[in-house]
């Protein structure tokens, strides 16, 4: 296991916030559908959900199970919700979802009950847009390698140092030993982004190159703040940035707001909806550069 050259994702990484245009309409800024929650997971898809309107995206659908429609209509009103009977999968309902979207994010919250494994491969083999796959969504791809290998379409990955040593089937002390190795590794074997994260975060890009993040900090190690980071990116893809731009600016602004966060709510208190509160204030540094 070499070293690997890695380039630090530092404050210019604003510069590839896109413009507001005074003339826009919501259609304007793109559309995400976050497949997200499960029964007693509404939170995960409150997150995802609230992250990308926050990153600026122009609309949001939340598909999630007819358990939580009360919960995400009350804690997200801004959202379009779709929701689904667990028992049956109205897959050409689905379908639909996937042609309105800009990108999808798909993973936060979502367990591992039988109709998750149909879901993910559904949408995996049916989906060829930009996706972003968080959490659960990874535990299935762990699992089912050969479906992703399978996948077309441009992906970015989002797992946290476990999830990533279920998909590669190596010891998290030797993942921990060089983090920019492994997501360098990754991301240029199976043609995707990969956001490792960790203190610090690392990104691997599809041509083997790596760039390691430059803010956040332990206080972000709470529930929830990996769900505002899947939100975050694919809210700013889907306003027609590249994928390696939307994953490194998603990465910077989210621990950006953690730093924010911290010198007011500290480290031992922070809360994932601390990142939201602050994200825009992140955003707005843009400004200064």
């Amino acid at each position: 296991m070499g070293e690997v050259e890695y380039t630090k994702i530092r404050e210019e990484i604003l510069r590839e916030l896109p413009v507001r245009k005074a003339r826009s309409n919501k259609g304007t800024y793109g559309k995400v559908l976050c497949i997200a929650g499960s029964v007693n997971m509404a939170g995960a898809a409150y997150l995802c959900g609230y992250g990308a309107y926050r990153a600026g995206v122009g609309l949001v659908r939340v598909l999630t199970p007819e358990e939580n429609r009360v919960i995400i209509q009350e804690l997200l009103p801004e959202a379009v919700l779709t929701t689904f009977d667990r028992e049956y999968l109205d897959k050409e309902k689905i379908k639909e979802e996937f042609q309105r979207a800009s990108v999808v994010a798909v993973g936060p919250g979502i367990g591992r009950e039988a109709w998750v494994s149909e879901l993910m491969e559904f949408l995996l083999m049916e989906y060829h847009g930009p996706l972003v796959i968080d959490a659960d969504g990874l535990n299935y791809v762990a699992e089912h390698m050969d479906v992703f290998q399978r996948h077309e379409g441009e992906v970015i990955i989002t797992p946290h140092v476990g999830e990533f040593s279920r998909l590669t089937e190596h010891p998290i002390s030797k993942i921990l030993e060089n983090v920019p190795y492994w997501a360098s590794r990754f991301g240029k074997k199976y043609h995707c982004i990969c956001v490792l994260k960790d203190a610090p975060t690392a990104v691997g890009n599809a041509d083997g190159r790596c760039f390691v993040n430059t803010t956040g900090n332990h206080g972000m190690s709470t529930g929830g703040s990996g769900d505002v980071l899947t939100g975050v990116i694919a809210g700013l893809w889907a306003q027609k940035i590249g994928a390696l731009e939307a994953a490194l600016l998603g990465v910077w602004l989210h621990g950006k707001s953690g730093d924010i966060a911290a010198q007011t709510e500290g480290t031992y208190g922070l809360m994932a909806r601390h990142l939201l509160n602050c994200l825009p204030q992140a955003m707005g540094l843009r400004k200064e550069i």
